[in-house]
Order: structure tokens, then C-alpha cells, then sequence
């Protein structure tokens, strides 16, 4: 069958490619093997912050006067993991399992053929198809193919690990309980949330082995210290600096390898097209891959691992191929992905909430920027007070001295995942400090901590 635009791959970023270029006006299918909607619907976002969330408000409830009277028992497990089953889809009426129907009735409505089967490129343009029963069939795309395949765990070369039969993201994501004794190797973004996910629904013993010096390498390091902090006064162990070189698993215990992630490039067909296999498909700011044809969004392209930027990735790439099926320019706003470098958002969804957009001191340092850090104490703040009795948080900003903008900022403590916008959107829009100070807070709010960074940098 021949279609104006081909997708392979149904995660978020597969999704939006397909529904813009459809709203552009143009055929497109969606290919398939797994479950429409992808791992953040099934294996990552939704159910990892759906166990996260209950644990956090128990906590907190716990800790506030008044409230904490009224927590007369303990976190019901049973009940958060049903909860985390509704997310992602599963009939409450049945066995557990998951189901995309709502994903499929989506696309339906919006227009998009959908395609069950695993799908490989067969040369410019041909999409063979494999369908669960071990049928084939080839799809032809009259204007382009998108690649939007994703990640998968990477498990490493560690003599006993395979053997061990680790869990990955997927299963302690759809656990039906926590663990007695749980193991984590890694210390970043998955690593920490499951470490304390798992901890707050039961897990005895929890142990984070991280091979570098702190959690989170990537943040910046108030973010780790203060991170590291809360993990040790919830009863989790953490051991930096450490590196597996030998896996033993003894009956009751669970490991969890958490250290990144594989592109799903192998069985794409990328040798069809002259392309190398096994990589991330490396693509340009319009998503373009080759020859005016071949796109990729989302994780496989490795530019950056978020939800939220594979469907940023998409929304250019499903745009750039309706202007240019169109004749129309391809360059104007909103068709190249200029947030993927230097404006990133990400919210890392532990108690203390890590949330950051931009570059780090270090990061900022590194391209020869002129820079000034300041830093606060988010728990002085009185809507900070308000929120959570006994707030712990800090902020940082990075001002790029030069031209007086914020280039990065990273907010650490409870509840602060909705603050972040502000700050990309200061990030984002280069908006000067002079007029940034004219944006007033409202009081009591946490977000009267933009006035005190101000103050604090003297304005």
C-alpha cells in the first residue's frame, strides 16, 4: 500500500510525528510491534511517576501538623500499584496486563492508519512490515519514512549479570510488589526514582551502586548532595565510586540495572539505505536523516532522551515534511529543533524533586561563557514553608554575564515540577534580568523564589 508518510515506531514521538503530518494533509501509517503509545506510556513516565506520587504525598502528609494526626496507618501498597495499573491501561476486572486500545482509538480519530507488525526500511521509501503471525507485506511512502524506534536497557558486559536475570526499567515499573532486598546499579534518573519508589512501598533494604563519585553526574552537584541527603535519612543506601565486576543473585533478592540505554537500531534495515545499523540515526536540526526522505525522532536519534523532546523532535520533523510535500518553506518558525541544545527540561520525579533546564555551571564553563552561579535556599522562601513542614531545597542559576540572560537553572526540593516552565521560558526566550525583575511573583507562592535569586544576584 502506498501512503504519503510512513512512521515506524508508536511511542509519544512516532505518535506526533504521524498526527502532523496528517494535520499537514497527508496519508500517513503507523507501524508497530509492541503497544501503540510506547515504553513512557507502558514501562517509564506514566507508571514510575504514578508509584512515585503516592509515596511522595504520604510522606509529606506524614510530616505536616494536623495532617500527620489523621495517617493512622501504613502506605497502601496494594493500592498504588492498582493505581499504577490504570495508568497504563491495564482492566482492573482481569489479570494484569496492558492494553493500548485507547492509544489505537486515538489514532483513529486523528486520522492515522495503523500498521500491527514490526517494520524495517527496504530500501528508499519501503517499509517492510511483519505482522505478529509471521506475515509480510511492503508499504511504499510517496514523500518520507520516519524513524522512531527508540531505546531499549542497556544490560552491561558484567561476567554473572545476564545469568542473574536482572530487572530493567520494565519490570520494576509493572512489579506487582516491591521487593524484599533490592539492588540498583546506576545512580541516574531511573536508578534513583525506582530506588525510591520501591523503598517507599516496602522494600526493606535498598542499595544504589553508582560507578562515578555522586548521583545524577549530570546535575549540578547541590542537586546531588542534597539528593544523596534524602535518600540516606529514608533508609537507602548509597555507595558512589563503586563498579560491578561480578553478579551472584541469592534467592529474594532483586537487581535493577539502571545504566542507559540501548538505541533500537539493530533490526531497522538501516543497511537498505547505505546507513549503519546498531547506532543512533543521526539527524540534522529539521530531523533529516538522507536523500529528502528519511527522518528519525524521539530516543534513536541519542540527542536527547526525554519524553517530552522526542515529541518536540517529532512536531518539527511531521511539519518539515507536510511544508516540503507542499512546496512551501521548510525553514520558518517552529521547523527546526533549536531547544535540543542548551534548553533542555527535565524533571526528575524523587523527594526531593531535581528539576533543570539549560546548562549547568560546569556546562556553561565549558563553552567559554562569562558566567555568574546564584545559589538560595529554597526552604526560606514562605510559600515554601506553606507547602511542606520542614522544606529542604536549593536553587541555582546560571547567568550568562555577557548578555545578562539565565542560561540554565536547576530547582531541588518537594513539590517544584511546576516551577520549572518559568524557567525555560526565561531560558528559552533569553529574557534580559532587567526585565525579567518585572515579572512579580505572587505572594505566598514558591515562586517568589525567582525574586529572591534576583535579589540575591542584586537587582
Amino acid at each position: 500500500m502506498n501512503y504519503d508518510v510512513i512512521v515506524i515506531g508508536g511511542g509519544p514521538p512516532g505518535e506526533n510525528a504521524a498526527d502532523r503530518a496528517h494535520r499537514g494533509g497527508l496519508s500517513v501509517a503507523l507501524v508497530e510491534h509492541q503497544l501503540v503509545g510506547g515504553e513512557c506510556s507502558y514501562w517509564a513516565c506514566m507508571p514510575s511517576k504514578a508509584l512515585l506520587r503516592s509515596v511522595e504525598l504520604y510522606d509529606q502528609a506524614r510530616a505536616m501538623p494536623g495532617v500527620k494526626e489523621a495517617v493512622t496507618g501504613s502506605l497502601d501498597a496494594g493500592a498504588v500499584f492498582k493505581r499504577r495499573d490504570w495508568f497504563v491501561g491495564a482492566d482492573p476486572s482481569k489479570p494484569f496486563a496492558h492494553d493500548d486500545a485507547g492509544q489505537l482509538a486515538w489514532l483513529d480519530g486523528a486520522g492515522v492508519a495503523f500498521v500491527r507488525g514490526h517494520g524495517r526500511l527496504a530500501g528508499a521509501k519501503a517499509v517492510e512490515v511483519t505482522t505478529p503471525e509471521g506475515e509480510t507485506s511492503t508499504l511504499t511512502a510517496n514523500h518520507a519514512v520516519v524513524l522512531a524506534t527508540g531505546t531499549t536497557a542497556t544490560i552491561p558486559p558484567v561476567p554473572g549479570l545476564r545469568e542473574a536475570r536482572p530487572w530493567t526499567s520494565r519490570e520494576v515499573t509493572n512489579a506487582e510488589k516491591a521487593p524484599r532486598r533490592l539492588i540498583v546499579l546506576g545512580g541516574g534518573v531511573v536508578g534513583c526514582e525506582m530506588a525510591q519508589a520501591m523503598r517507599g512501598l516496602g522494600a526493606e533494604e535498598v542499595t544504589i551502586v553508582q560507578h562515578g563519585p555522586r548521583l545524577l553526574p549530570k546535575a549540578e552537584p547541590a542537586a546531588s548532595e542534597l539528593l544523596r541527603s534524602a535518600f540516606e535519612t529514608a533508609g537507602i543506601t548509597v555507595l558512589t565510586g563503586r563498579k560491578a565486576t561480578e553478579v551472584r543473585r541469592p534467592a529474594g533478592e532483586v537487581l535493577l540495572v539502571a545504566t542507559g540505554r540501548t538505541p533500537s537500531s539493530d533490526a531497522l534495515g538501516l543497511e537498505t539505505v547505505g546507513l549503519e545499523p546498531g547506532g543512533y540515526v543521526t539527524v540534522d536540526d529539521a530531523m533529516h536523516v538522507l536523500d529528502g526522505w528519511l527522518y528519525a525522532c524521539g530516543d534513536i536519534t541519542g540527542r536527547n532522551l526525554l519524553t517530552h523532546m522526542g515529541k518536540y523532535q517529532a512536531r518539527v520533523a511531521g511539519d518539515v515534511i507536510a511544508a516540503r510535500a507542499a512546496g512551501r518553506p521548510d525553514d520558518g518558525p517552529g521547523l527546526r529543533a533549536l531547544a535540543d541544545d542548551g534548553w533542555v527540561p527535565q524533571v526528575v520525579f524523587t523527594d526531593p524533586q531535581v528539576c533543570s533546564v539549560g546548562l549547568t555551571a560546569a556546562q556553561a564553563a565549558q563553552r567559554g561563557l562569562r558566567t555568574r552561579v546564584v545559589e538560595y535556599d529554597v526552604g526560606a522562601v514562605a510559600g515554601a514553608k506553606l507547602l511542606v513542614e520542614g522544606y529542604r531545597g536549593h536553587a541555582t542559576l546560571v547567568v550568562d554575564e555577557d548578555r545578562r540572560v539565565v542560561v540554565g537553572a536547576t530547582f531541588v526540593g518537594p513539590e517544584l515540577a511546576e516551577l520549572l516552565h518559568s524557567a525555560t521560558v526565561a531560558v528559552v526566550g533569553e529574557v534580559p534580568l532587567d526585565r525579567l525583575w518585572h515579572a512579580v511573583p505572587s505572594f505566598p507562592t514558591v515562586s517568589e523564589l525567582w525574586l529572591r535569586l534576583l535579589e540575591t544576584y542584586g537587582l
